[in-house]
């Protein structure tokens, strides 16, 4: 299914030819039918003679509506943009052309309505009109089609124009089958509302992934969670829904109060939500002043609309049809993704400034030294060294891990292998591992004639003090340890330095006697969750109380224990 918007000024005969090709009238509310003006978004379907079926969303024309437009045309595969023979290119059709320009769109089709209104000459004249302003656009080879929606005229060409644009979406629809993105499921909500004996049901656009019945998905907004009951494609129960489809979802766990228009529906483990991102930015061509940080902002994207200061990047101001970069800050998270498209607008004048591309989700330098585009190595080159997983929440992107599970650039990859090198020749007693960060014990284990032995990274063949007998006595002695005034103390406090034993007020352990004792911890307090004794501590050990208490010090010490008053109670680092 191909989701196809309307554009136009008001009254241009949108929802009346929305609901000749469909037999559907998009205008849902009595105001609207009443007023015979769109005022909300409205939605429609119908099967061209291909078969391939055409899903409409019909949007306001009116520029106070202009929110409900931008909600509408958010997640959108082509569009029919309107144009009334009898009026012309009019402002509101010049702004929604600009819009969808700046929102990507690729596919589209100009349909001339109320033709049977004007003569040969008028319909000529308008033709060069739309030509002219669609010209170097993704509009400037479309045909123009003579609509009359009274008559009949032209609805049958139409169609035919539809099942053309539709055939060249499927292409790109197609081609993004196998990526990443496609595998994540997100859905923007345009309306959300409660049914009797169903409870609440969302409608929107299925953009990515796939959804099918008893997924649990959240709110991104507020975390909340929900489990999807039934799935309906206009208007006919589904079990599975693929990307690019329209649909409508009853919701379990949570009332249509939770949830609203602008809200997105994501699997919470594939997503990484965000309330700052860096964008590209054009200015639309008929801005009459600059853009500046200055002013009261609005980003609209997906189907929201949300508050946003704005800080370019690189420049002071940008002018009518230039272009730079931009960080936005906006006052909720989304769930975005490199190459997502938004219409930036200011408040206080009620204007389209412009628009452009997510080009990074989570920037992390500062705007002075940010450029930003949607380059993997850019984003790569400033994390330094970034976890296959995290990657693809930033980019919705896979690559192969260079090292364990981490992603770098060649460059810091070879620099950190000849500096551990250096680290280890220079100490026959090697390195501990546990000091070492996250990604610099991945590669340390990968360094050629390296051994990690008891928590250690050494050169093979070494003399270490580790090697000493000393070492392998405590170990083998556990949680109790000999007696250190029958031992060389100076090889035992050389064995204390490398971290290989720990002296707690004169009795040591060997290292391995903590972890010992840690997972003991687990085991007592599964039995005793409000916390043990001392005495419980030796029972479950076998041991003395002369090694119990010094060996809870050390874990007290490592926030594996915390004591209160006669008791111990897990710590910090208790399951680490």
């Amino acid at each position: 299914m191909t989701v196809i918007a309307t554009a136009g000024h008001v009254d241009h005969g949108k929802s009346s030819l929305v609901r000749a090709l469909t037999g559907t009238d998009p205008d849902r509310w009595e105001e609207e039918k009443r007023r015979g003006m769109t005022i909300d978004l409205g939605f429609a379907a119908t099967v061209l003679p291909s078969g391939a079926v055409a899903s409409f969303i019909d949007v306001p024309g009116h520029i106070r509506f202009l929110r409900n437009m931008l909600a509408g045309v958010g997640a959108i595969d082509g569009c029919v943009l309107v144009v009334d023979a009898k009026e012309g290119w009019m402002p509101q059709t010049e702004e929604h052309f600009q819009i969808l320009k700046l929102l990507g769109v690729a596919c589209g089709v100009v349909a001339l309505t109320k033709i049977d209104l004007i003569d040969e000459a008028l319909e000529n004249i308008r033709r060069s009109e739309i030509a002219e302003h669609t010209s170097g656009s993704f509009l400037a080879n479309s045909e123009i089609i003579a609509t009359s929606v009274t008559t009949q005229l032209g609805l049958d060409k139409l169609r035919s124009a539809l099942d053309q644009l539709i055939a060249r979406t499927t292409l790109v629809t197609s081609s993004l089958a196998s990526s990443l993105a496609s595998q994540r499921p997100r859905l923007w909500i345009d309306r959300a509302f409660t049914t009797k004996g169903a409870g609440t049901v969302v409608t929107g656009t299925l953009i990515d992934g796939s959804l099918q019945v008893g997924d649990e998905l959240v709110v991104v907004r507020n975390q909340q969670k929900v489990r999807i009951r039934e799935i309906q494609q206009h208007e006919q129960t589904v079990t599975k829904l693929d990307r690019s489809h329209r649909c409508a979802l009853n919701l379990v766990g949570i009332s249509h109060e939770e949830i609203s228009r602008g809200d997105a529906l994501v699997n919470v483990k594939q997503w990484k939500p965000t309330a700052m991102f860096d964008a590209s930015l054009r200015i639309v061509p008929s801005l009459k002043h600059r853009v500046t940080r200055r002013g009261s902002y609005s980003v609209y994207i997906g189907a929201g609309e949300f508050s946003a200061k704005i800080r370019l990047i690189g420049v002071r101001e940008l002018n009518a049809d230039e272009q730079g970069c931009v960080r936005i800050a906006i006052d909720s998270s989304l769930a975005l993704m490199p190459g997502d498209r938004y219409i930036l607008r200011e408040s206080g004048r009620q204007e389209t400034i412009g628009g452009g591309e997510v080009l990074d989700i989570h920037p992390i330098l500062r705007v002075s030294r940010a450029k930003p585009d949607r380059s993997l190595e850019r984003l790569i080159a400033e994390h330094g060294w970034i976890t296959v997983s995290d990657f693809e929440l930033l980019t919705a992107q896979r690559l192969p891990a260079v090292v364990g599970e981490w992603l770098t650039s060649p460059a810091l990859y070879d620099r950190l292998r000849k500096d551990l090198a250096m680290q280890l020749s220079k100490n026959p007693d090697g390195v501990e591992v546990s000091r070492l960060k996250t990604h610099e014990q991945a590669v340390v284990a990968t360094l050629p004639e390296v051994i990690i032995e008891m928590g250690r990274a050494r050169i093979k063949g070494a003399n270490s003090i580790s090697d000493h007998p000393y070492a392998g006595l405590f170990a083998h002695a556990g949680v109790t340890p000999p007696d250190t005034k029958t031992l060389d103390r100076n090889i035992v406090r050389q064995l204390v330095q490398r971290g290989l034993l720990v002296d707690v007020d004169g009795t040591v352990f060997h290292i391995t006697a903590i972890e010992t004792a840690r997972l003991k911890v687990i085991e007592i307090l599964n039995q005793n969750p409000n916390g043990f004794t001392v005495s419980q501590f030796r029972e479950h050990l076998g041991i003395t109380r002369k090694h119990a208490v010094p060996l809870l010090e050390a874990l007290d010490s490592r926030g594996i224990t915390k004591r209160l008053d006669d008791l111990r109670v897990g710590g910090a680092r208790l399951a680490s």
